[in-house]
């Protein structure tokens, strides 16, 4: 196979807000596609950029007092940080107010002029006196002239959904400074779309975006192109189009030439030779993943600039659909509506990278996260069955083969089946059918857990004389392991560091996958990833409703006052109520040995186990399923509260507590000193 050059975008977020969950499928869809590329060897890029123009930018930094380059780089420096979160591995992150956008904003609209695509005609628009600035639509509101519903803005009517133009509105108004508009005329300068009709029309039929996008372009050309306003009168923010003072680059113009500055970027940082990458005869690959809400501009408006620049177009522009939160649109009211940053104060972020993996598709329909489906999912699939096999194999490596693997493969032809199982879910991978290659992986967690289970090491192990048998077995459940890694690589990057640090590796790289690993060391085994607690969710629910109070109060003036007298949601827990010495002492701490673990049924955290508190045994019942697989925990020293009144519960009576210490990286069990015996007191 050999390595293909590969550039890959995503759609450039808006330098005016927070990224959300709506936001990050798209750069979670991107990023997985790359770290599959690179993980098969190609040389492939993933630049993207801060969409920074605008009237809108001009008039929030206006409104903070800022200048609005403060105001973008302060959100650039937000957004990257969210993204890091997240795992979004970008090789240059830029922003469309840079001077190598500039100049190639201005190259390419230069040789369209030339070309004879670029037009002038004067347009009236409607002028906020006041303000001094001509009014996009959105900043003008009214009354609607259809069912008369106020508060409008000046291109359609929320109540009825009629479209009109803003000087139908009853009673207009800027929705900046609340003056009545003016209408006034104004030279503006077009890009001749229908130039490029014939060429548009053929390049959207020939496989470059999903046949959903391309029956849908065809409504346009039915309707006929139009040619594109991209120009916008001064004052504003952005680059000045040449040749014209006062006279700017519609936002829209040069934030996909965004791609080629973040690109042009990396290449001058790196030595890439950026015109082997955009040259009309190139035979790199050009893919950029954004929102079918933006495809006219990417999938008609772009490849027709790039054309007539003389310049190659793009290989693909994968369209996805909207996310939306337990079926419904994403809520401020109901908290459904998450930042990224809300996000990963109370849930993993690998979780979510896994959750969309699993129901991502090459279509463009839109993607549920279902809460209660995500937590199930993430705790079944990840915890449950991957993880699983590393837990369940580890300890018996170290017991009997001293953290070395066996010399030979007892199971040939069943890791041969894993290793070849990978081509199937490349393939998936390359045509972005993530969900698929998904279900082959936790088939392939399937199989590897119920071999396992067939062989029982943790039986074998109690037999004398079996020690090399449970060796060999286990030795195949950490191969298995290692190939599903390999597989969920590009989904769970964290996730696969730690294994790969476990598994005494330098890379979990796709070729990685073809060797076996016998009479090999591996790390001692440490919890990889812990199961979705169902009130976390809760709170960052509830979270993301309190950010939509906040906002409220910071726009009535509230905020700053409160503030001063609250906690910091950062503090760390407060220390409970004290207790005298006395009432301490009554706690009878015991050294308990675990005899038996076992998993509860219907119990998303609990293990039952029976424990020998020395001659006594009891029963208890424990929330540390995250963290350990039962035959792990059989043999273990502990403590226990043995003094502690029984608790009668849902699964059986639980007659004391073991204890554990817990964070958000972890719960673990306490162990006593090498030593210590069943049944004595711990002082």
């Amino acid at each position: 196979m050999s390595a293909r050059k590969i550039l890959v975008t995503s759609a450039l977020p808006y330098a005016n807000g927070s990224i959300h969950l709506g936001h990050l499928l798209e750069y979670i869809q991107t990023d997985i596609w790359v770290r599959f590329q690179k993980s098969r060897g190609h040389e492939c890029h993933y630049v993207c950029a801060d969409d920074a123009h605008g009237t809108a930018i001009m008039l929030r930094a206006e409104q903070e007092g800022i200048t609005a380059e403060q105001l973008i780089q302060r959100v650039s420096d937000e957004h990257q940080a969210d993204f890091a979160k997240f795992g979004v591995g970008f090789d240059n992150y830029h922003s469309t107010h840079s001077p190598e956008n500039r100049a190639h904003s201005e190259r390419i609209y230069l040789a369209l002029r030339d070309a004879g695509h670029i037009a002038t005609r004067d347009i009236e628009q409607m002028f906020d006196p006041v303000k001094g600035l001509f009014l996009a639509d959105r900043f003008i509101k009214g009354t609607c002239p259809k069912c008369k519903t106020e508060d409008q803005y000046g291109d359609n009517c929320e109540a009825c959904g009629a479209a009109y133009t803003p000087a139908e509105l009853i009673d207009p108004v800027s929705a900046i400074s609340g003056a009545t508009p003016e209408m006034r005329t104004s030279t503006h300068y077009f890009f001749k779309l229908p130039n490029f009709a014939d060429f548009l029309q053929e390049w959207t039929k020939s496989g470059r975006v999903q046949s959903q996008i391309s029956n849908k372009l065809q409504e346009w050309f039915e309707a006929g192109l139009a040619e594109w306003d991209i120009s916008r009168d001064a004052p504003y923010f952005g680059f000045e189009i040449p040749d014209a003072p006062g006279k700017y680059f519609y936002v829209w113009l040069d934030a996909p030439i965004g791609y080629l500055a973040s690109f042009q970027n990396l290449c001058e940082k790196q030595g890439i030779d950026f015109d082997s990458y955009w040259k009309a005869d190139s035979d790199a690959e050009v893919y950029h993943f954004i929102g079918k809400d933006i495809v006219y501009f990417h999938a008609l408006f772009w490849p027709a600039m790039l054309e007539g620049a003389g310049m190659r177009t793009p290989t693909g522009v994968n369209c996805h659909g909207f996310v939306t939160v337990n079926g419904a649109k994403m809520s401020k009211s109901r908290g459904t509506f998450i930042k990224a940053d809300t996000y990963a104060q109370f849930l993993n972020p690998e979780y979510l990278r896994y959750y969309f993996a699993a129901k991502l598709t090459s279509g463009v329909d839109d993607l549920d996260l279902n809460l209660d489906d995500f937590t199930a999912r993430v705790n079944s699939d990840l915890v449950g069955k991957v993880v699983n096999i590393a837990s369940r194999c580890a300890g018996f490596v170290k017991k009997f083969g001293d953290g070395k693997l066996s010399a030979t493969c007892a199971e040939p032809e069943l890791v041969e089946r894993f290793i070849a199982a990978g081509e199937g879910i490349a393939a998936d991978f390359e045509a972005r059918e993530f969900a698929r290659a998904m279900r082959k992986v936790m088939e392939l967690a399937d199989e590897a857990n119920t071999y396992i289970a067939d062989k029982a090491p943790w039986a074998m192990a109690k037999e004398d004389g079996r020690e090399q048998e449970v060796l060999d077995v286990c030795s195949v459940g950490i191969n298995l392991f290692r190939q599903l890694m390999v597989y969920l690589a590009p989904v769970i990057p964290e996730l696969t560091d730690k294994a790969r640090d476990f598994l005494n590796l330098e890379s979990l790289d796709w070729a990685s996958r073809e060797s076996v690993l016998t009479d090999h060391a591996i790390n001692k085994f440490k919890p990889l990833l812990t199961r979705v607690e169902p009130e976390r969710i809760d709170k960052m629910l509830e979270a993301s409703r309190e950010v939509l109070v906040e906002e409220q109060k910071i726009k009535d003036g509230t905020a700053k006052a409160e503030a001063a007298a609250a906690p910091s949601p950062l503090d760390t827990d407060p220390i409970a109520d004290e207790i005298d010495f006395d009432t301490f002492m009554k706690t009878d701490l015991r050294v308990a040995k675990i005899v038996k673990a076992e998993h509860v049924e219907k119990a998303a955290k609990l293990l039952k186990l029976t424990l020998d508190i020395g001659g006594e045994t009891r029963t208890v019942f424990s929330g540390i399923k995250s963290a350990y697989a039962p035959e792990a925990l059989e043999g273990r020293l502990t403590v226990m509260v043995a003094n502690l009144a029984p608790r009668k519960m849902r699964f059986g009576v639980s007659e004391g507590m073991v204890l554990a210490a817990g964070d958000d990286e972890g719960i673990y069990l306490l162990e006593p000193h090498t030593g210590a015996k069943p049944g004595q007191r711990v002082t």
